[in-house]
């Protein structure tokens, strides 16, 4: 066997043990009537700050839990503790994505919200965190407009993968060169189902929206579950 043909055996390998571990953290999510969100993003797309901001503005109306995930420290596992919901880090260490079986793990320490929603804050990397199911029930992409409109070509299987797109940071539109319809118009070249909002956690705009998305998921969740 060539060396070409043993690497894709490995990576096969990997990624058939890994979706295995995904079924069984989808069964578990799904007993619970939790819906599942992926976060991914490049580094320093605003992820952290947008999440708190969605956690404020549910607070109340809607049970919240998250996982986050980061190569080293625990400072975004703290920011989010400190919105009072229950948060659990993992540290990948040299790895640049989390995997269903460290999502697994995560699901064991933290107590799901019922009826409600887990954000898993994935590593900032949009090349690994594509081929990685973690259970989730959709990948939701952050970009934000400080990075250029040409991402979802640069990286097309992290857009393919997603569901919906956030363009983050919208209220520094006025003060960077990012082109909003050339960024969409790219995406929609990669995955023509992606939904896009144009999103603010500083101003709020967008996160509306992004409740409707968010209410409509979680119905379409509990439709499913019940029909099984």
């Amino acid at each position: 066997m060539n060396a070409d043909a043993s690497i894709v055996r490995i990576e096969r390998d990997i990624l058939s043990k890994n979706d295995a571990y995904a079924v069984e953290n989808r069964k578990r999510l799904a007993a619970g009537g939790v819906l599942a969100l992926n976060l991914v993003s490049s580094p320093g797309s605003g992820k952290t700050t947008l999440l708190v901001r969605l956690i404020q503005d549910l607070a109340g109306s809607l049970p919240v839990a998250v996982i986050e995930g980061d190569q080293q420290t625990s400072n975004d596992a703290t920011r989010i503790r400190a919105t009072g919901v229950s948060a659990v880090q993992i540290n990948t260490g040299k790895g640049c994505h989390l995997d269903a079986h460290m999502v697994g793990h995560a699901l064991e320490e933290l107590p799901l919200p019922r009826g409600g929603v887990l954000f898993i804050e994935n590593v900032g990397n949009l090349v690994c965190p594509a081929a990685f199911d973690l259970g989730e029930a959709h990948k939701v992409v952050v970009l934000s407009v400080t990075e250029g409109e040409d991402k979802p070509l640069k990286y097309p299987d992290m857009f393919a993968a997603s569901d919906l797109m956030l363009i983050n940071k919208s209220d520094l539109l006025p003060h960077v060169e990012f082109d909003v319809a050339a960024c969409v118009t790219n995406a929609l070249r990669v995955n023509p189902r992606l939904r896009t909002l144009v999103v603010s956690a500083r101003t709020g705009e967008g996160l509306s929206a992004f409740r409707a998305w968010l209410d409509a998921a979680i119905g379409m969740a509990a439709a499913t579950a019940a029909a099984r």
